[in-house]
């Protein structure tokens, strides 16, 4: 099956809504981390989300293009043939775009997309990521507004964030922020709603506490009734058809307590970035130690050609991702639940 199309990936959102669980978001930067994704997702017999980050897209190009939006292409286009090869929908997104990477980055993703669709290809990318959560608010929404009209003029879902997910990621820096700007309150979220509704589809990244990286239990205070709040706010205003299609981000760590109670307030999609790093390279350094002498020449020795060769510890790096990602689809209940032929 290919990459989902617009319409598969609706469904796939809705099916997730209604049915309360969500798709695991994993962001990827090489084919490595992407055939470990897709190997992930289909041994788990769910449909997920695939994505690159301005970082990500940067480094996939290579030492010398250093260019995030070739790399974010190149990565894309490998998704779509590879994609076919597996029984699961697959949608392919970028993560956190930033409001002066707009230009640079997130715009001509789109118009790749629409060069696509005029060549008759169908969409390279399903949804992208705006991130002018560093704005005020008024002003994150007028951004917000300009790109949902054009993202769904090319049938793209946009994802917005409003409130701040602390820590650090991908060079984004908010580990200084104050503790409030971590919660969006139910005033905020009404207000995204009458913003954007209308112009097209979109999903809400809203903060309650998240925290990029990864820490000891009970270092990141998460609140998931701030999600309850909201829709209950939004809901209580405009109805049940208002219910946000919900992001999580900066969830690693997490109890799965809290990671099921935010699937019963409407998250649809939660990223997983840190902890597939960690699962990427923990293997690999297995591998180091236990072949010291083969993957180095010591002592005026030759080394061991089988221990050093890159694909000796990636195939283990790329088996450790696909095994966490795994654990996700279970944590998120869509392991067993792709759509991929009902659609």
């Amino acid at each position: 099956m290919p990459i989902a199309t617009p319409e598969q990936y609706g469904k796939m959102l809705d099916a997730a809504q209604q049915g309360d669980y969500a798709y695991p978001a994993i962001n990827i930067s090489s084919l490595v981390t992407l055939n470990a994704a897709l190997k992930g997702f289909a041994d788990k017999k769910s449909d997920g989300i695939i994505q690159v980050s301005i970082g990500g897209g940067k480094f996939a190009s290579g030492l010398n293009v250093g260019c995030s939006v070739e790399g974010g292409i190149v990565l894309a286009e490998a998704a779509h043939r590879l994609a076919a090869k597996y029984d699961v929908l697959i949608a392919l997104h970028t993560d956190h775009c930033q409001p002066d990477k707009v230009d640079s980055f997130l715009k001509p993703l789109i118009a790749e997309t629409a060069k696509w669709r005029k060549e008759g290809k169908g969409n390279l990318f399903q949804s992208h990521m705006l991130d002018a959560s560093e704005l005020p608010l008024e002003e994150n929404m007028k951004l917000s507004q300009e790109l949902l009209k054009l993202c769904a003029e090319n049938e793209i879902i946009l994802e917005v964030e409003a409130g701040v997910v602390g820590g650090e990621e991908d060079g984004i820096d908010n580990s200084d922020q104050p503790a409030d700007k971590l919660y969006t309150t139910p005033e905020d979220m009404v207000a995204v709603y009458e913003a954007l509704n209308g112009l097209g589809r979109y999903m809400f990244a809203a903060t309650f506490g998240n925290v990029h990286g990864s820490y000891k239990p009970g270092h990141v205070k998460l609140r998931p009734d701030i999600l309850k709040q909201g829709q209950d706010a939004v809901i209580a205003k405009y109805g049940k058809e208002a219910m946000f299609d919900l992001v999580f981000h900066g969830g690693s760590g997490t109890p799965n307590e809290q990671i099921r109670e935010t699937l019963a307030y409407g998250v649809v999609k939660m990223n997983i970035d840190t902890d597939t790093q960690y699962a990427f390279t923990r293997p690999i350094a297995d591998h180091m130690f236990k072949n010291y002498d083969g993957v180095l020449k010591t002592d005026g020795e030759v080394g061991n050609k089988k221990a050093y060769d890159p694909r000796a510890y990636l195939k283990a790096a790329e088996k450790g991702v696909a095994n966490r990602l795994g654990e996700a689809c279970d944590d998120l209940l869509s392991s067993g639940k792709t759509i991929c032929g009902k659609v």
